[in-house]
């Protein structure tokens, strides 16, 4: 018989719980460590799958052999048991273990020796599902799936027809303008406009997420790698929804959430309390916001460029020249704050967006404890949040504040104050 290839490093068990880990939150590295094999294995599986579980992560029923069973085959084969006292002793019957050393055993060199890791190899192999990917088999099907992905369509009289019209939005980083998925169509509009370009052929037919698995997960074939680029989020592989839970939010642990927040805050008796919040204009201008809970006092952040931008390269882990990083939003609010007296220093509550990465020593410097709303609450500031936004929408100040922030110098600085609000 000759032999399949050389068998895995681990069974189905160890990637059960590897990607068990991985659903929880952890990195491909911490994840390879609790499945049991080595870091470089857990970041090939991670990436020939395209952050997608290749198998099901229920367990095994109890009507197959698992790799401890096997174990102890081979070990009671080796003593020279008979079939049917192995049988007594696993607690199977003696057909299921009659079977499982006639069709698993390991055959090079013309004998039969049954070996748990042979046996688990063979088994495994065989359990594969059989069934290939639509994609792979229908030719019309994959076509008209990659055309509109890479947004190359074309009529009948050879004619371009253009995509949809797709809006940017400037999420993630790096020259969104330069990828090519502002001109192609996402799988979920591929999937709908099947039925309407072929309302009676039923073989023209695919979910979006069979379109997402034959691009993230090497092997099920079909579609070019290379179109992920096409996709909105330009992601070549899929990120676990657990992983991007605690992403970029190391800041804020429980201690400064908005439950720990003394409760003298909330019946605005005693003031000296605040709540802030950032706003970006045109051009990556910004102001921020800080907004006494108890007289509705509002002052303005002027967030003006920091030194060198748009003059030299960006520093990797370097602060943000833009004028709203962590230590520009420090800087500005510890000199907006720090003229006050103590009593009214007291508390600041903001979102958890980065720019308040550095309240630590905000803190330090100022003395104003700093608490976050919980995601997407934003409520739970609700002072700062309707006290500047009846402003914006009667007066409209901040398209006349915005291009005051984007200038180096501060001799226009505070602007003009509009009626009802002392903005200092």
């Amino acid at each position: 018989m000759r032999s399949p290839g050389r068998p895995p490093v681990a069974w189905r068990e160890h990637r059960q719980r590897f990607w068990n880990a991985i659903a929880h939150g952890l990195s491909s590295e911490d994840a390879a460590v609790v499945c049991g094999v080595s870091q470089a294995v857990g970041t090939r599986w991670f990436r020939e799958s395209g952050g997608m579980p290749p198998i099901s992560l229920a367990p095994l029923s109890g009507r197959y052999l698992s790799f401890a069973e096997r174990e102890e085959i081979a070990v009671f084969k080796a003593q020279g048991c008979g079939v049917r006292q192995i049988a007594r002793r696993v607690g199977r019957s003696p057909s299921t273990i009659s079977r499982e050393l006639r069709c698993n055993a390991a055959t090079r060199g013309g004998v039969l020796e049954y070996r748990a890791t042979t046996a688990q190899w063979h088994a495994d192999r065989r359990a594969r599902r059989p069934k290939m990917a639509k994609l792979a088999v229908n030719d019309a099907l994959r076509d008209y799936v990659q055309d509109r992905l890479a947004g190359l369509i074309t009529g009948p009289g050879g004619t371009t027809v253009s995509g949809p019209d797709v809006r940017w939005i400037g999420r993630r980083h790096g020259r969104r303008k330069d990828r090519r998925w502002a001109r192609s169509w996402s799988p979920e509009q591929i999937a709908c406009r099947l039925r309407v370009d072929f309302p009676d052929d039923g073989s023209m037919r695919i979910s979006h997420e069979a379109i997402y698995q034959a691009l993230y997960v090497q092997g099920r074939g079909a579609l070019r790698r290379e179109l992920t680029a096409c996709l909105r989020t330009g992601r070549a592989l899929r990120v676990p929804r657990a992983r991007t839970r605690g992403r970029c939010k190391q800041f804020v642990t429980p201690e400064v959430l908005i439950s720990q927040r003394p409760a003298e805050v909330a019946d605005r008796a005693v003031p000296g309390h605040w709540e802030g919040d950032l706003f970006l204009g045109l051009g990556s201008s910004a102001i921020g916001t800080l907004v006494e809970r108890s007289t509705r006092f509002t002052m303005l952040l002027c967030l003006p460029r920091m030194d060198g931008h748009g003059e030299q390269a960006r520093v990797h882990n370097g602060p943000a020249l833009a004028g709203h990083g962590a230590q520009a939003v420090r800087d500005a609010i510890a000199r907006s704050i720090v003229g006050l007296p103590e009593q009214l220093r007291r508390s600041l509550t903001w979102d958890q967006g980065a720019e308040m990465a550095q309240h630590a020593q905000l803190r330090i410097d100022t003395g104003l404890q700093v608490f976050f709303c919980d995601p997407h609450s934003p409520w739970q500031r609700g002072t700062n949040e309707n006290t500047v936004s009846v402003e914006v929408a009667r007066e409209g100040w901040l398209e006349r504040v915005v291009p005051a922030v984007r200038v180096d110098s501060r001799e226009h600085w505070p602007p003009s104050t509009p009626s009802g609000v002392p903005f200092v």
